[in-house]
């Protein structure tokens, strides 16, 4: 740290724990169950919200992939929003890690308007080009030339727009993370946080990266807590 200014502390060969290669397992199950509880009642279910209502409309047809889906639930939370505005949404939820995907599958059973896919953000493509795409809470598992790459793809296959979420580094964020991971006990979540935190890219970063991938028109901001979101409608 250098006054207030925080370094991203990132290694690509040393991966958080949940990147890791592992089969599906109580650890990774109870991991992933945390996270929906950590983007439930820190953030990430927010930003959803703020984004995605004012673009559901009773009737119309919409079609959202989201990259790093983990297991599924901010797509289980938009199809439930768009149950009730009476919205046609279909969500390709796309994942990298195997595990993590057939956890998905499973959490993901009662909602057949969600298609899980297997595939790597920074290259997979679709059958069918979305209306939007969204990534939420995985670009600081990336290096920055490849979350760069990620915003790019995103901009070419959004067809009405796009929306990236994420920490925020700040040495605020930073310490909030760590003092929400001392209520949990499970190894993984509680590294893996930490690790996060320190990983995630500056506000001014991301907003670099933006503009690197060509996005015009952002608009967004900071969002409880410790989180940024960013979006282009075209």
């Amino acid at each position: 740290m250098s006054g207030w200014r925080l370094a991203r502390r990132f290694d690509p060969e040393d991966p958080e724990l949940m990147d890791r290669p592992q089969p599906v397992s109580a650890a990774l199950e109870k991991d992933l169950e945390n996270l929906r509880g950590l983007n439930r009642w820190f953030g990430a279910w927010r930003i959803i919200r703020h984004w995605l209502g004012p673009r559901l409309e009773r009737g119309r047809a919409l079609r959202i992939v989201d990259l790093c889906t983990g297991s599924g639930d901010l797509p289980i939370l938009m199809v439930e929003m768009a149950r009730a505005t009476g919205c046609r949404l279909v969500v390709d939820a796309v994942d990298a890690h195997p595990a993590t995907l057939e956890i998905a599958r499973r959490h993901c059973e009662a909602w057949p308007e969600i298609r899980l896919h297997a595939g790597d953000a920074r290259t997979w493509e679709g059958e069918e080009r979305p209306d939007y795409v969204v990534c939420s809470l995985a670009l600081h598992h990336f290096t920055e030339a490849d979350a760069g790459v990620i915003l790019g793809r995103m901009r070419e296959m959004g067809g009405r727009g796009m929306m990236v979420a994420d920490l925020e580094r700040a040495w605020w964020a930073v310490a909030g993370v760590w003092a929400a991971s001392c209520f949990y006990r499970e190894p993984m979540t509680v590294e893996d946080a930490r690790r996060s935190a320190v990983a995630a890219f500056s506000r001014g970063e991301m907003l670099g990266m933006l503009r690197g991938a060509g996005w015009e028109g952002v608009k967004g901001g900071r969002f409880f807590y410790g989180r940024q979101a960013w979006w282009v409608d075209k």
